[in-house]
């Protein structure tokens, strides 16, 4: 059984206004298993927030620090935590 975490990543580089919340959140679902949010931030960045099992959490890291996401992420920076709870899917926020 996988232990369950918490992400909260940081996305920088021009990932606004090209779609990077809804293909996050795309992707939250295709990996399976993982609740939380993408938030447009006011700076330009955009941060996701995703609990579940950590291997699910770490390939949706890996998809934010990949090629195949919309726009052009310069860099991600991340935490990892404890799950919190209380999220009802993956959200567009």
């Amino acid at each position: 059984m996988s232990e369950e975490a918490r992400l909260v990543a940081w996305v920088r580089g021009h990932v606004q206004g090209v779609g990077f919340r809804w293909f996050t959140r795309a992707a939250a679902l295709e990996i399976g298993g993982l609740s939380g949010f993408a938030l447009n931030l006011a700076d330009g960045r955009v941060q996701v927030v995703a609990e579940g099992p950590r291997t699910a959490c770490q390939k949706l890291l890996d998809w934010l620090e990949g090629s195949d996401t919309p726009g052009r992420v310069d860099g991600v920076t991340e935490i990892w935590d404890t799950p919190r709870g209380g999220y009802d899917g993956f959200a567009i926020r």
